[in-house]
């Protein structure tokens, strides 16, 4: 990579060129940050020359601040090229994007389904030519740009695809994860920066030099601008940026005024199509305006025209010139462009810049231009049109209507900071009762985190809302205030009170009023849970109901009908493009699993629900996917388990859920118990039966019983644990949570004296375990062992016998090899496990090996998984040689299908 007329950034361009030069063999993203004039900029146009000379293809975007209200605006500059191989996607996706760019009237579907499409746009045409894709500015992109390229960013690998991004410093990171590489540029060292000098300005005598190098302070953009404006200025107390924007302002005066007013409309429109700027300028002078007015502003370095784009020499250029305009040169310039512009929406973007009043026509078509955003899925745009035609609305009615509107809107898109804003704006309006109603929900919804702390207001509003006929919202904020008792430990004066309300306001045999009250009382109620989820089950049910009773039969303990329901969902969801509802079913179906014993389910649902929490950004979904993980890699005999455990927790701090905490607590408990150190688990998981620990949990803490009784009595704490037995003996009398009664008949047998441990045993394994083949595989273990200690080593075997071969099938190392050491002692020889071909495969492996035996396509099962087809393909490729196997056909036998 040439290195031409950057100096200090060896580093960087070393980094970037050997991303790119690797290609072929792996795609990457980066995203460079830094302030202002650091060298973003210019290290980008390092990578696009870079790219260009290797053969590559490049395709390039740049966020502009006038465009983030216009939905997928940035994605479609920069996809905008491919767009000769949309009829080659998928019907579904083609359809996502067509929708999305406004080239047809559907509805923009969910925001995951164009992102795997646009996806695969990219991938298809990387497969004959690889790509390099430029975004600059990311910081100025629309939000849905941004979220669908951090989609993508966080799929490359297996592409030939490298994605570089650069953004200022002070906006929150456009692209994350894992896989993202982040680079920070910090200012040049002292000789680093004394070389820009030398070569932008060699004239410079010692002391305008000294003084410039300690007034650019490192900043490279600083270093090649300020010594063209003169070693004497009074800008002494302006920043770097504000110096460097005057710096830039102070050769505008001197061009000719047609320079001037193209530089306008071109700085107010951000566009960049030099065509449409030279249109709006003649209209602004009604005169034709050529291309020849920019030769003086190319020649002061403001501004670059090549192939029908005029672009900026930096953003600070465009800020300067807006800067330096009067109001009424802005309104002007605004007006020709919405003379002038093609597309409607941003014409009355530009004709609202220009209103200095009222205008009720106005603001109806800004109103009809966020319906329209919103219908392409661009929810920020459709906020913003609201509440600029609220502000330009002479009707309060019509007024307060758009505010509200525009306040729900940035609830729904995580900006609580603007719904604030926006109900500011209506304490001077006359609010009937009903619009107050939807001010304190919007209030109380844009609360961040679950805090049990606004459970209480959460019910009262929605009993207001019940109360005022508005069943829908009553059932959403009484959904959001059970979750809230769910995992945040919500006082027991509110939970009855949920359920109050939810008796007075919704239907009682709606599976989504039973979803609320399962939230909100989920062992004071199981009994009844457990008879109406069952009978409910049994007929015909929605998919979102579908969902609701997978997830309220989690939490009451009927964890098989859970799993089942849950299961049964997940095809529609992934479809749809649901991707955060899906990764909260998958977290769900992954705990679930796990305290089942169905380890390769938890595995491959956790796996997977850890992806999409970071495209959907939902913390408490990660940290208990992560704990799956870990609990399930300690089973298996893997050694990764505490990292993922520690951020798990950390991310229960951060989002205050003390059922997170709880979560991470039982898993380690049973990490340790897993490896045989029974006073480490039992100090983990004594702490979930203390109502003053931060961990403490009502339902985590019944599921943990099994798990305590065993620490306990084999760390010498049989006299504390008793107690502890004896309150959950009572809570089972109200509920027939299966993980409680199931570790309350493990614990009895456990506990039991020599006299009746035999009997407890037996009654303990009459239980109908089928759905449970872990707990039944620990009981086996457990009886064999108390059998071979009461020197009945003929009797101990079958049980032991039992016990291995089901925990080796299970994969559970640890305890497989427990039971082999109780054979050995019981004096009957156990074969060493022999490792599944299939164990070779990591969840997403195996996921799709078992996609690929039921005979999916490549394009099919990456439409479900959200991948590529190509990277399907690529863990095809590896999946083969680890089953030791050269064909699909192949793969039933090797995964045991």
């Amino acid at each position: 990579m040439t290195t031409v007329g950057v100096v200090g950034r060896d580093a960087e361009i070393a980094a970037l060129d050997r991303l790119i030069g690797d290609v072929q063999r792996r795609g990457a993203a980066v995203l460079v940050r830094g302030e202002a004039g650091i060298g973003k900029s210019a290290l980008l146009g390092l990578a696009c020359g870079a790219a260009a000379g290797r053969g590559l293809r490049v395709l390039r975007a740049t966020g502009v601040e006038s465009e983030m209200t216009l939905p997928f605006a940035g994605l479609h500059q920069l996809v905008r090229p491919l767009f000769g191989r949309l009829p080659a996607l998928p019907a579904p996706q083609r359809r996502a994007l067509a929708a999305a760019f406004g080239m047809s009237d559907d509805a923009a579907p969910e925001l995951f389904l164009i992102g795997l499409a646009a996806l695969n746009l990219l991938s298809d045409s990387a497969a004959d030519q690889p790509l390099v894709l430029v975004v600059d500015d990311a910081h100025w992109l629309d939000r849905p740009s941004a979220d669908v390229l951090g989609f993508v960013a966080r799929r490359l690998e297996s592409e030939a695809v490298v994605l570089v991004a650069a953004q200022r410093d002070g906006f929150p990171p456009v692209l994350t994860g894992p896989t993202v590489e982040e680079r920070h540029l910090e200012r040049l060292d002292r000789r680093s920066a004394e070389e820009v000098l030398t070569r932008r300005a060699p004239q410079l005598d010692p002391v305008a030099r000294g003084r410039l190098l300690d007034v650019a302070a490192g900043n490279p953009l600083a270093l090649a601008e300020l010594p063209l404006e003169g070693p004497e200025d009074d800008s002494g107390h302006l920043t770097l940026t504000a110096r460097l924007e005057h710096a830039f302002a102070a050769r505008l005066p001197g061009l000719p005024d047609v320079t001037r007013d193209l530089l306008l409309v071109a700085a107010l429109e951000d566009e960049g199509a030099l065509g449409e700027s030279l249109a709006a300028a003649s209209a602004l002078r009604g005169e034709r305006v050529t291309a020849e007015a920019l030769v003086p502003a190319v020649e002061a370095g403001l501004v670059a025209a090549d192939d029908g784009r005029l672009e900026f020499r930096h953003p600070l250029v465009r800020h300067a010139i807006r800067q330096q305009s009067t109001l009424p040169e802005r309104q002007r310039a605004h007006l020709a462009l919405a003379r002038t512009l093609p597309e409607p929406d941003r014409q009355v973007w530009h004709r609202a810049a220009a209103a200095d009043a009222p205008d009720d026509a106005l603001a109806a078509e800004l109103d009809e231009a966020g319906a329209r955003a919103l219908r392409r899925g661009g929810v920020p745009g459709a906020q913003a049109a609201l509440e600029r035609a609220a502000r330009l609305s002479t009707d309060p009615t019509q007024r307060l209507r758009r505010y509200l509107r525009a306040a729900e809107l940035a609830f729904e898109w995580g900006r609580p900071d603007v719904v604030d804003r926006l109900l500011q704006e209506t304490t001077a309006l006359d609010v009937p009762d009903r619009e107050r109603i939807r001010m304190t929900v919007l209030r109380e919804r844009s609360e961040e985190g679950i805090q049990g702390a606004g459970t209480r207001r959460l019910t009262e509003v929605a009993a207001a809302a019940a109360a005022d006929g508005r069943t829908d919202q009553a059932l959403l904020f009484l959904h959001a205030a059970a979750l809230r008792c769910m995992w945040a430990g919500a006082s027991d004066a509110a939970r009855v009170r949920v359920l109050e309300v939810v008796e007075e306001a919704l239907d009682p045999d709606d599976v989504l009023a039973l979803e609320v009250i399962g939230y909100a009382a989920p062992l004071a109620r199981g009994a009844v849970l457990h008879e109406q989820l069952r009978a409910r089950a049994a007929g015909p049910l929605d998919p979102d109901r579908t969902i609701a009773a997978g997830m309220a039969a989690s939490v009451i303990g009927d964890l098989p009908l859970s799993i089942a329901l849950l299961g049964s969902a997940v095809a529609g969801l992934r479809a749809d493009g649901r991707l955060g509802l899906l990764s909260r079913v998958l977290m769900v179906e992954a705990w679930d699993a796990l305290v089942v014993g169905r380890f390769d389910l938890a595995s491959a649902a956790a796996d997977e629900a850890v992806r999409l929490a970071a495209d959907t950004e939902q913390p408490l979904v990660r940290a208990i996917a992560l704990v799956v993980q870990g609990a399930v890699s300690a089973v298996r005999g893997a050694g990764d388990v505490e990292e993922r455990v520690a951020e798990a927790a950390r991310l229960g701090l951060q989002v205050e859920s003390n059922g997170v905490l709880a979560v991470v607590q039982l898993s380690r408990g049973m990490v340790a118990l897993n490896q045989g150190r029974h006073e480490a688990a039992w100090d983990e998981l004594a702490r979930l039966s203390d109502p003053n620990d931060p961990s403490y949990h009502p339902v985590v803490h019944s599921f943990s019983v099994g798990d305590l009784v065993e620490a306990a009595v084999n760390s010498g704490h049989r006299t504390e644990v008793e107690p502890i037995l004896a309150d959950l003996e009572a809570l089972a009398a109200v509920t027939p949570s299966a993980p409680l009664h199931l570790g309350l008949r493990y614990g009895r047998a456990l506990l039991a004296p020599e006299d009746e441990a035999e009997e407890r045993f037996d009654a303990a394994l009459a239980a109908d375990l089928s759905s449970w083949p872990f707990a039944r595989a620990r009981l086996q273990l457990a009886y064999g062992a108390w059998l071979r200690r009461q020197r009945r080593a003929a009797e101990s075997r079958a049980p032991l016998r039992a016990a291995r071969d089901a925990l080796d099938a299970l994969g559970a190392v640890a305890w497989g090899d427990r039971a082999r050491q109780e054979l050995r002692a019981s004096g009957e020889q156990s074969r060493p496990r022999t490792p599944e071909a299939r164990d070779q495969l990591s969840p997403q492996e195996l996921l799709i090996a078992q996609l690929a035996v039921e005979g999916l396509t490549n394009r099919e099962i990456g439409a479900r998984l959200y991948l590529s087809h190509r990277t399907v393909g690529t863990h095809l490729h590896r999946i083969f040689p680890k089953l030791g196997i050269t064909s699909r056909a192949a793969l039933r036998t090797a995964i045991g299908q």
